[in-house]
């Protein structure tokens, strides 16, 4: 496998994460498979998910074989879940024993340290080899020595295409030799002018996923880890991003279907643009949601530039557990290599741990939507791709959807360079609220 660029997020001090590990006896750890370390002593733990991961599943079978563990599973919406946890976090109760944190909320939760404990002290830095390093690193507070949570799924991106709008514009259609000419932001560009001449079609759904080719694979993007707005200096990769999708508008190979609406759902079902850059998850949404697409999509890996990871998550336990031990052996166990290759089976959750890469069930997962390919092969090339993980921060997502609103503009006819100077002052002005 090749070597990742180690890249290490932002944290305080380990004086509670010590005084847990102490006060759980973080060093008589147990392996939970072996029977858990919480001996015969009767634990009860509250467990705060989110989204359809099936752990209720593994979850029971846990207690099967832990039978002096009880643990109380909740599932809740995205946003439901991590606002519930917020509020439980910064009133000191009321939060649970384990926690799942999505990757983009993850720099708002990391503000409260002393509000988790130290995985490190309770046995992590024994199985931290087997996972994916930017994926580990990314769970870590900027000086290396805290660990946050323990890595679950990952989301790396491929390219999602249409074969028969390929076929239509005279390009190949069968992925070795798509990534072979595909191979490089120019030639993407190229690809796209090909489709949109021979068949009128957009080649990109939208001018979000045009941005999000050179955004997503940045390490640096609009905030470093002091909170200060780094999108408007020299050398943006932010700009350099947004640039790259207003070329590509420019060109006309970008489309408006919008993700996630009505529209949008009914273009990837009926082939209304070529390609998408997506994430390991959509493959799912694409099996239960785009019946008349069955057969007519492929996936291949993106250009090097392009190679990103776009969600995903890791299970953290908040410091007011009295159970620290006991909830941290549940973790490991639930996020082994063994266990996330059920959760991959069962719920599609792309594993961070490369041991499952190499596992026949997984290697062999023929995806019938897609002819046939064996695409798990394509998202474990593109998750050993990816560089390094990027550093959000607490005022992402308003500061992301400000860039947005601009290109959104601009495709609707403003002037590129106006609409940029303007999200930039907007970005500033919540930045420095």
């Amino acid at each position: 496998m090749k070597s990742k660029k180690k890249w290490l997020a932002s944290g305080l001090s380990l004086a509670l994460a010590f005084s847990l590990a102490a006060c759980s006896g973080g060093d008589k750890k147990e392996s939970a498979s072996e029977g858990g370390g919480s001996g015969d002593e009767k634990v009860e733990l509250n467990f705060w998910a989110f989204g359809a991961t099936g752990y209720e599943e593994l979850v029971k079978e846990y207690q099967e074989q832990n039978p002096n563990v009880t643990i109380k599973f909740k599932s809740s919406e995205t946003a439901e879940h991590h606002d519930a946890l917020f509020t439980a976090l910064s009133a000191g109760s009321g939060a649970p024993d384990i926690a799942m944190l999505e990757v983009d909320q993850f720099d708002r939760f990391k503000a409260a340290q002393d509000r988790f404990a130290n995985l490190y002290d309770l046995g992590a830095k024994d199985v931290q080899d087997q996972y994916l390093d930017w994926k580990w690193n990314a769970g870590e507070n900027e000086g290396g020595d805290f660990l946050f949570g323990l890595p679950t799924d990952i989301g790396p991106k491929a390219l999602y295409y249409r074969t028969d709008v390929f076929e239509a514009a005279g390009l190949p259609t069968e992925p070795a030799e798509v990534e072979a000419l595909i191979n490089s932001p120019e030639a993407f560009k190229e690809a796209g002018l090909q489709v949109k001449e021979k068949t009128g079609k957009p080649f990109v759904d939208s001018i979000e996923m045009a941005y999000r080719a050179l955004l997503d694979p940045s390490v640096e993007q609009y905030l470093n880890p002091d909170g200060e707005l780094i999108l408007d200096k020299e050398g943006s990769s932010v700009k350099k991003a947004y640039d790259y999708a207003v070329e590509l508008n420019e060109a006309g190979i970008v489309g408006k279907f919008e993700m996630w609406t009505p529209e949008w759902s009914n273009a990837v079902n009926t082939g209304e643009f070529a390609a998408e850059l997506g994430a390991g998850w959509l493959k799912g949404w694409m099996e239960g949601n785009a019946p008349d697409a069955s057969g007519k999509f492929k996936v291949a890996t993106l250009p090097t530039e392009f190679a990103a990871n776009w969600g995903g998550s890791y299970i953290a336990i908040p410091s007011e557990t009295e159970n620290a031990q006991a909830a941290y052996d549940f973790v490991e166990w639930l996020v082994s290599p063994e266990n996330q290759l059920k959760s991959f089976q069962s719920n599609g959750l792309f594993p961070s741990a490369p041991a499952v890469y190499e596992m026949e069930e997984f290697a062999s997962n023929q995806d019938e939507f897609f002819g046939g390919q064996v695409t798990s092969e394509v998202f474990a090339q593109a998750a050993q791709d990816i560089e390094g993980a990027v550093f959000k921060g607490e005022k992402y997502f308003p500061i992301h959807q400000e860039i947005l609103n601009a290109l959104k503009n601009v495709q609707d006819g403003a002037d590129p360079e106006k609409e940029w100077k303007a999200a930039v002052k907007r970005a500033q002005d919540l930045v420095n609220r």
